[in-house]
C-alpha cells in the first residue's frame, strides 16, 4: 500500500541504505539533509509499491553518476536530478508517472527520493541494483531486457547531457563515464525509461522498506544496548536477503585507494586482534571481494558490508581509516540477482576478479 515517507524514516533508510551501499553508493548524508529539507518546507514523498504501478505508467530510474568521493568535495545545487528528468521527458516526448531508484545503496537511494518531492511525483519501492554496483548496465533493469538509453544527465553549473546509444547498455555507461569525468567526478542522471509492466517485471521490490528496516533495526539494537549484527542477522531472515553473517572482526591496518576512471578502487586491510589471518577487502567504488588467508569468504554480487564493531554503523569506502575497529559483515542477494543472466552482467568477472561466484550462505555456513 502507497505511504508517504517521514523524517524518522528517511534516518533510517539513511543508515540501511549506507549499508546496502556496500562501501559505495556515496554517503546519504548530503541526499538526506536535501530531502529532509524539501520535506521541512512542504513537499511530501509518496512511496508507491511495485505492484500498485499501472501497467502502462512510464517509470523513470534517478540517480547520482560518479566516484563516491567527489560528492563530499562537490556538493550538489539540489536541482541536478529534475534537470536530468525534464530532460530525458523531452528527449522522450512524454512526461513520467514515477520515478524509480537506479541503486537502493549509498547517495543514490535519496536522489530520486528528492526529485519525488520536487516533482510531486511518486517514487517507487524497489530499484535494479539491490545493493550499489559502480556501473550503469549493472542493473536487473538491463538483465531482464530493459535499455538504458536514452540517458539524460546533469551538473551543478546548468549543464545538460543526452546519451542515446539504443540497446547497448555497456556503450551508454562508456559514454555516461566519460561525461560524467568532463562534468567534475560526479553528475545526475535519468535513464531506464520503462512501463510500470517492465518495473514489475525486472525490479527488485521493496528494497526501500528493507533499507528502511536494516537502519531501524540498527537504531533500536543501539538503544536497547543489543548487539547489532545478531539483530541484523534476525532481522533478514525475514526478507528476500535472507542471510546475514559476520565474516571477521579487526582493527584496519592498511588502506590504499584512488580514483581513477571515475571510479574510486583500492583495497583494506583487516588484521585480526587475536592474532589470526588478515582479511583483505577489495573494492571498486563497492566492497566486491572479502578473502581471509586468500581464501574467498564473500563475493561479489553478494554484499561485503564494513560496519563500525561497536555500533554495526555502516563505514563507506571513503571513509575507512587505518585504526579503525570494524566488522566485515555479508548479506546474501535475491533471486533475481543470482540468476546466470544477472551473474553475466554483475558477477565477479565483471570487476576483473579471477573466481566464480559461490553464494554467501556456502562459503559462511552458519
Amino acid at each position: 500500500m502507497a505511504y508517504e515517507l517521514t523524517v524518522e524514516d528517511l534516518r533510517d533508510l539513511a543508515t540501511g541504505a549506507a549499508v546496502l551501499g556496500t562501501g559505495g553508493g556515496g554517503d546519504p548524508l548530503v541526499g538526506r539533509l536535501l530531502v529532509q529539507q524539501a520535506l521541512a518546507t512542504g513537499h511530501r514523498v509518496r512511496v508507491l509499491e511495485v505492484d500498485e504501478l499501472d501497467d502502462d505508467a512510464v517509470v523513470v530510474a534517478s540517480a547520482m553518476m560518479g566516484a563516491p568521493t567527489v560528492v563530499l568535495e562537490k556538493l550538489p545545487r539540489g536541482d541536478e536530478g529534475v534537470r536530468a528528468l525534464r530532460g530525458l521527458e523531452e528527449q522522450l516526448g512524454r512526461r513520467a508517472d514515477a520515478v524509480i531508484p537506479m541503486e537502493c545503496g549509498g547517495l543514490n537511494s535519496m536522489v530520486p527520493l528528492l526529485v519525488a518531492a520536487l516533482t510531486g511525483l511518486p517514487v517507487v519501492d524497489g530499484d535494479g541494483m539491490g545493493r550499489a554496483f559502480p556501473e550503469l548496465q549493472m542493473e536487473t533493469f538491463g538483465v531482464y531486457g530493459v535499455s538504458a538509453s536514452p540517458l539524460a544527465m546533469a551538473d551543478e553549473h546548468g549543464h545538460l547531457a543526452v546519451v542515446d546509444t539504443g540497446t547497448d547498455n555497456a556503450a551508454t555507461e562508456w559514454f555516461a563515464r566519460g561525461l560524467t569525468i568532463r562534468m567534475g567526478g560526479a553528475s545526475y542522471i535519468a535513464e531506464y525509461p520503462m512501463s510500470g509492466a517492465d518495473v514489475k517485471r525486472t525490479a527488485i521490490a521493496g528494497t526501500l522498506r528493507l533499507g528502511m528496516l536494516i537502519g531501524r533495526t540498527l537504531r533500536e539494537a543501539a538503544t536497547g544496548h543489543a548487539d547489532p549484527f545478531d539483530a541484523l542477522t534476525r532481522a533478514l531472515r525475514a526478507t528476500p536477503y535472507q542471510h546475514g553473517r559476520v565474516l571477521f572482526r579487526g582493527k584496519v591496518a592498511d588502506v590504499e585507494r584512488r580514483i581513477t576512471d571515475g571510479f574510486t578502487a583500492g583495497r583494506a586491510v583487516l588484521a585480526d586482534v587475536e592474532g589470526g589471518a588478515d582479511m583483505e577487502v577489495v573494492f571498486r567504488n563497492e566492497n566486491v571481494l572479502a578473502t581471509v588467508a586468500g581464501e574467498v569468504v564473500a563475493i561479489v554480487p553478494d554484499l561485503i558490508c564494513l560496519l563500525d564493531s561497536e555500533t554495526g554503523m555502516p563505514v563507506t569506502t571513503d571513509a575507512v581509516r587505518y585504526g579503525m575497529r570494524v566488522t566485515a559483515y555479508g548479506i546474501s542477494t535475491p533471486a533475481i540477482m543470482r540468476t546466470p543472466e544477472a551473474l553475466a552482467v554483475f558477477g565477479p568477472r565483471c570487476f576483473g576478479l579471477d573466481h566464480d561466484w559461490v553464494p554467501l550462505e556456502q562459503l559462511a555456513p552458519v
